[in-house]
């Protein structure tokens, strides 16, 4: 095989290997409470998924919520904004790595309310929960179906 061949062909594999991981890690800015131990117990999961987090803590997190779109339904205890989309809640990181990857016309990612086993929600007894996607008008459909510790 000709080393220009073996090379190109190196260099693709490389590219289908890395370009997920690329493509999974992003800055993430998180909107939380500085007395809410599940939104850092979050963060930490975001972390530990390679994304670059920083954390800005408030007392109100309703102007965020208003600012960002998030129908008064989906809110939840954290907001944040990634790649142009606001994630609501115990989002897990695969969900956010799709949302990122697919880019969808939407305004985000929710996860009303705090399920238990959702991330940074762990817990006996782990609920099912929805991952909805919603747009700026308010509406939202299912995005992903969970239990606890399912999805990273």
């Amino acid at each position: 095989m000709n080393f220009k061949v073996m090379r190109a062909a190196a260099a693709a594999l490389a590219m289908l290997v890395l370009l997920p991981a690329m493509a999974a890690a992003a800055e993430i800015t998180v909107y939380k409470s500085p007395y809410c131990g599940c939104c850092g117990a979050w963060v930490t999961h975001m972390k530990d998924h390679g994304h670059d987090v920083t954390t800005v803590e408030m007392e109100d997190l309703t102007a965020i919520k208003k600012m960002t779109g998030v129908p008064a339904p989906l809110q939840s205890c954290h907001t944040a904004v990634v790649g142009g989309y606001v994630i609501e809640g115990h989002v897990p990181a695969s969900d956010v790595a799709r949302l990122l990857a697919e880019k969808p016309k939407a305004r985000g990612l929710a996860v009303p309310g705090m399920p238990v086993g959702s991330p940074g929600m762990e817990g006996p007894n782990p609920e099912a929960y929805e991952v909805l996607v919603f747009q700026t008008d308010g509406t939202s459909a299912v995005y992903a179906r969970r239990k606890g510790k399912q999805a990273p």
